[in-house]
């Protein structure tokens, strides 16, 4: 039979996968001749073939690729034709267009696991152990092609051995970009009072386990930054990492060393496990058992957010420590994951010592964090495992675009053709350190793709750091409405391309109009949104503080229906202001002094965490939401009295109703319900898909109602309902639809 010469680019997430090695070993089996290589669009091959045996090899190819790669697209067509002796791995090319997908980080897979602890290894508790199936990747690139030389391992020059086993073909670590050793890869180090002490890599280990046996909290080196580790069954321990870090009431992750332990902590549904034991290994929130960890891990909740160990360094640790660890991000409020030791001494106050190693974090990487709604995943943070993350369009962009998201969960995204790429979660734009941060991300997506956006596209917000950046960076830009983001977002994840009903949801927003939005109901394409409905406005006494004190909005609630008599209410709400305090918030109300207007269901869970008694004063955002959670009891199915009227969706009355309940579960419940119901009375008045997008479809109450009652609703699965999916609509909202 006649040979051809094919040439095939495959897109997708192709490199740093054992891709090339895969097909090496697929050529040399089936007795084929050629090359293959890196491209900076994927992976490009060269094969001799018959038309039998090419269909045959693309077969294999498309229905059998190595476990980290994810196939997007295969290119093919007959070349002339080139003559090879036999099949090799070539240099890679990195002229053209760059389009490949960078690979996440991986955990640690089984075969390198069963090396860590074989004594008869040479890799025996190696705390770096990796090969072409697993460990590090996104963390450590500068840039693409995904080969050695540009990443941070360029700084170990391999031994022997293990030059051998990067060469070999038949080696599952072949052309295994962080290969190392003892010898020659990265090492551990060990620090107290911020001084090395000279340890042997297994002192450095059991050391750091022994200061967290012994109630310290150990700052530990990962994949994508620095952990703050204690021992999670030791109440002393957590509650001085709490004191230390200033972190009131906000739960701590939770790292267990198997399933065996997750399951002594927690109620574990088949669909968490799988999520669990997931190679991307996200923090999966759970339903704890009583009294399995100490009770400052996660105050006042019933919920735990644990996550397997996805490092060699982490399941040597927990091997010795055999009991659950917390493991929270390293870093000052509102400023970004520390990833190296300067960065940490800011830190120097919180831990008392720290297990370092010498591996250089190009990109920051915090944790994912899911949880499982009505057999729904909810993406809460889309990180390490995850990012970055990469969205097909249904339509073209007519540009290079770039998106710089909002200022709270920032991420920001590029989009070229009809793909979009989504950095990992970048955090709150509070601090300097932040914006920072932020900005070196934008740099490294720039830098990596080679990427030049024509149009920058940012929040409608004038004080949103990101929408400064813009505005100091870039002359090319364009400012897109944050809840309209919301819903294109989803929008974008599932391809819809039809007219929808957006109902977004969240905290605050800016609106066309200048006040926050955050109560909407949009009736959206891709060439424009119109606002048909929100809720009703109220106010924020105090501007910021509100956002912090539910009890600013409740009491604002109370003003509007009971104007200066609400002072004299026998509530919660009122009682815990002075009577000084009243005067003076009646007075701002009455006369709109930093009192901005809302129309934010965020705003409203608060107030009504407030009015039901269950939290004034709140630590974190969303937890007077993940508070009103705890209460509701599924066995009361009532709903609270309200009225649209000009396109506003009037719920005095619903509170008015709440102030005569006794039981704030009855309360709770019922304003669940309500929520659905208001959703239910505008979807009426407009038949079209259903999308819900914004930071409140974070609760997993809300969704699962949603769910029973919309079952064919449009939510964001893979991507954060909260701001960390704004990026990706401003960038879908450039889309060429004609």
């Amino acid at each position: 039979m006649e040979h051809y010469t094919y040439k095939i680019n495959i897109y997708g997430v192709v490199q740093g996968v054992g891709f090339r090695p895969f097909v090496y070993s697929l050529a040399t089996k089936l007795g084929l001749k050629g090359t293959v290589s890196n491209g900076t669009s994927g992976v490009e091959i060269y094969i001799n073939a018959t038309q039998l045996e090419f269909e045959e090899f693309i077969k294999i190819v498309t229905n059998n690729p190595p476990p980290l790669a994810k196939i997007d697209n295969i290119d093919h067509f007959k070349v002339d034709n080139l003559i090879f002796d036999d099949f090799s791995i070539v240099p890679s090319d990195g002229s053209g267009d760059k389009s490949v997908k960078i690979p996440p980080d991986m955990f640690v897979c089984d075969d390198c696991k069963k090396e860590l602890f074989d004594p008869e290894n040479r890799r025996y508790k190696y705390g770096f152990t990796n090969c072409t199936n697993c460990g590090v990747r996104y963390s450590i690139i500068k840039n693409l092609p995904y080969d050695r030389h540009n990443t941070s391992m360029s700084e170990f020059e391999m031994c022997e051995a293990c030059k051998n086993e990067y060469n070999d073909p038949s080696n599952r670590r072949y052309h295994a970009q962080p290969i190392g050793c003892f010898d020659c890869g990265p090492k551990l180090s060990f620090y107290i009072n911020d001084k090395k002490v000279e340890f042997s890599q297994d002192e450095c280990l059991q050391h750091a386990a022994d200061q967290i046996l012994n109630g310290k909290i150990v700052a530990v080196k990962g994949v994508g930054g620095y952990h703050l580790v204690c021992d999670a069954t030791n109440e002393h321990a957590v509650s001085e990492l709490r004191k230390r870090k200033r972190r009131p009431s906000k739960p701590f992750a939770i790292m267990a060393y198997d399933m065996a332990m997750v399951h002594s902590l927690a109620c574990v549904s088949k669909i968490e496990e799988k999520y669990l034991i997931s190679s991307q290994r996200p923090i999966v929130l759970l339903k704890s058992k009583p009294n399995a960890v100490a009770p400052s891990v996660a105050p006042n909740l019933s919920q735990l957010g644990i996550f397997l160990p996805y490092t060699p360094v982490h399941l040597l640790l927990l091997e010795i420590l055999k009991r659950p660890i917390v493991a929270t991000s390293a870093n000052l409020s509102d400023e970004p994951l520390c990833i190296d030791l300067k960065s940490l001494k800011k830190l120097n106050s919180i831990y008392d010592a720290v297990l370092d190693h010498n591996r250089e974090i190009i990109n920051g990487c915090d944790d994912s964090v899911i949880k499982i709604a009505a057999d729904h995943t909810l993406v809460l943070r889309r990180a390490r495992g995850y990012a970055p993350a990469h969205i097909k369009l249904p339509f073209s962009l007519p540009c290079p675009v770039l998106g710089l998201g909002a200022n709270q969960k920032n991420t920001i995204a590029i989009g070229f053709d009809k793909d979009v790429i989504l950095s990992p979660h970048i955090g709150d734009l509070d601090g300097i350190e932040s914006v920072k941060y932020f900005d070196s991300n934008i740099r490294t997506l720039r830098r990596v793709y080679d990427f030049d956006p024509k149009i920058v596209i940012h929040d409608k917000h004038p004080s949103y750091e990101s929408t400064k950046y813009a505005k100091e960076n870039f002359t090319n830009t364009k400012a897109v409405g944050h809840h309209y983001a919301h819903i294109l977002s989803v929008m974008a994840q599932k391809n819809t391309t039809a007219k929808v009903l957006g109902v977004a949801f969240d905290g605050t927003g800016y609106g066309d109009d200048g006040t926050l939005w955050g109560g909407e109901f949009l009736v959206c394409d891709y060439d424009g949104f119109e606002r048909v409905a929100s809720l009703q406005n109220f106010v924020l006494l105090g501007g910021e503080k509100a956002i912090r004190e539910p009890r600013r909005v409740a009491l604002a609630l109370l003003f509007d229906i009971y104007g200066k008599d609400a002072i004299n209410l026998d509530h919660p709400a009122i009682k815990s202001f002075s009577s000084t305090e009243l005067e003076i918030l009646y007075t701002a109300w009455a006369k709109k002094i930093n009192s901005p207007s809302t129309s934010s269901m965020g705003r409203l869970f608060d107030a009504v965490a407030s009015l039901c008694g269950v939290s004034q004063v709140i630590s974190f955002e969303g937890e007077s939401g993940m508070l009103l959670e705890e209460l509701f009891d599924p066995n009361i199915t009532d709903s609270y009295t309200f009225e649209v009227k000009e396109n506003k969706i009037i719920f005095l009355p619903m509170i008015k109703e709440i102030l005569l309940e006794k039981e704030p579960i009855v309360a709770v419940s019922k304003f669940f319900h309500t929520i659905v119901k208001m959703i239910e009375e505008i979807s009426k008045l407009y038949p079209m898909p259903l999308v819900l997008g914004g930071g409140v479809f974070q609760n997993g109450v809300l969704l699962e109602l949603l769910f029973k009652n919309f079952p064919d609703l449009l939510f964001g699965e893979d991507i954060p309902p909260n701001d960390g999916g704004i990026a990706l609509g401003q960038v879908a909202s450039m889309m060429k639809t004609h």
